[in-house]
This record gives structure tokens, sequence and C-alpha cells, in this order.
């Protein structure tokens, strides 16, 4: 049978599209990187994950480490293939004092190749101590410090972004820190910003970065357990996780 040009691509757009909806429904394969001071991490890992879980499939792989440490260095990162196997890695951790600088590189040329982060409140403050800035640029905030805690309503300045969609113009956080932000990195967009009842200053409180070949999704918000119960907050979690691992 001679196959014409016309039929061959309609076969390769049959099997492109059934491969494209195969990886849509598959689940997303994410890493959740947690522990360190100042938290209660063993409940964060389970409200997270479940939450998440409820708007999203996920398989989840969870490293929980370094107990109250605020310099703690994993050795899950000696192994230059860390995340290679991973959609998607949720930081949800804090060592704020541990600062070698090649450790620090480890982490972030893993992402710059290409796997995708959701980085949530103390992932901010995590590696604060240290002279370089390739974590900050990961990230895509420079921040060192925080305003009290309080109830913080949210301003939508990216209502179009899909991370966005659906989302409350008048949804006020639970308890939680605002983070102040002392720089958004170029390729970072803020989505939402909290205002700063001390200063009135506005900070991003959800952004997205664009890291090497990395999407990363971003919140200041996660210190206390309401926040991270909260339905609201998992939601846009979750779908800052879609977005990251390409699947929303």
């Amino acid at each position: 049978m001679k196959i014409t040009n016309l039929t061959l691509i309609a076969f390769l757009s049959t099997l492109i599209v059934g491969c494209s909806k195969q990886s849509e429904d598959s689940p997303v394969n994410a890493l959740l990187i947690t522990g360190g001071c100042c938290h209660d991490y063993d409940f964060q890992k389970q409200a997270l994950t479940t939450g998440i879980a409820q708007h999203a499939p996920i398989e989840w792989t969870i490293v929980q480490e370094g107990g109250e440490s605020r310099d703690f260095q994993s050795k899950l990162y000696n192994n230059p293939d860390w995340a290679r196997e991973y959609d998607v890695v949720v930081h949800n951790e804090c060592f704020a004092q541990t600062k070698d600088p090649a450790y620090i590189s480890k982490i972030v040329d893993a992402h710059r190749q290409g796997v995708s982060a959701v980085v949530i409140h103390c992932a901010m403050h995590t590696y604060r101590d240290a002279e370089v800035d390739n974590w900050r640029e990961f990230l895509g905030v420079t921040t060192r410090r925080h305003d009290h805690q309080s109830r913080y309503p949210v301003t939508v300045t990216a209502p179009n972004h899909p991370i966005m969609e659906d989302f409350p113009t008048d949804w006020v956080s639970p308890m939680d820190e605002l983070y102040i932000i002392e720089k958004l990195w170029p390729n970072a967009k803020a989505l939402a910003t909290g205002t700063s009842e001390e200063t009135k200053d506005t900070h991003p409180v959800f952004w997205t970065n664009e890291y090497g070949k990395a999407r990363v999704f971003g919140t200041t918000f996660g210190h206390t357990n309401d926040t991270i119960a909260d339905p609201q907050f998992q939601e846009i979690v979750s779908r800052g996780l879609l977005w990251a691992a390409g699947r929303l």
C-alpha cells in the first residue's frame, strides 16, 4: 500500500494526540523536600501532600531531614541526578545558616537543567546566610526578614495568568508572616501581593520564575498550619505545581 504524505501526517498527528493525552492523565511525579527549624513540618508534609492530591494526580516522594537544624546539609544532593526522575520538586524547608556555595550549587544546577519547582515560605530564607546569589536567583526573590504575623489581604496583580484563574479577589490569608521582598529577579513575575501593616509597602506573595530550563512557582505564605491547611492556599499551590510541571 502506498502511503501518501497526508496519510502519514494524519497518522502521526493521531499518535501525538494520543501520547499527549496519556501524558496529561498520568500522575505528576513530585518530590517534597522538607525539614528544619521553626515550623511544624510533620503536620505540613501531610497537609500539603493530601491537600494538593485533591486537585491533581500526584505520586509523592517525601524527604524530611535535618530535625530542627538551621545549617543541615543533605546527602541527597551528592547524587548529581538527584532530581532527574521527578516532574517537579517542592521545597518547603528551613536551613537559613547553611551557606556552602558548592553544596548550594548541587541543588540549583539540577533545577537550571530543567527540573521545575515549587518553593514555599521558609525556602525563601533557606541559605539566607550564603554570600552567593544562585539560590535567590532560582527562587526569583531575595528576602531576609518578615513582618509580624497577621491576616494579610491579597491583591491579584496578574489575573490573566492561568495559576490565578478563579482566585478570589477578596482572599485574606490565615495568620501568617509577610516576607519583605528586597528584590524581584528579572525572570520573575508577581502574581499577587500583600501589604505591610508597618510600612504600607507591597510585596509579592505569589509569583512565577524562569530559571534556566525550569519553571518555578513561589509563595511566601505557609508559616502556620492554618495556612497550609487552608483550601484556597492548597488550591493555588496545586495550580502552581501543575503550571511548573507543564500540566496546567
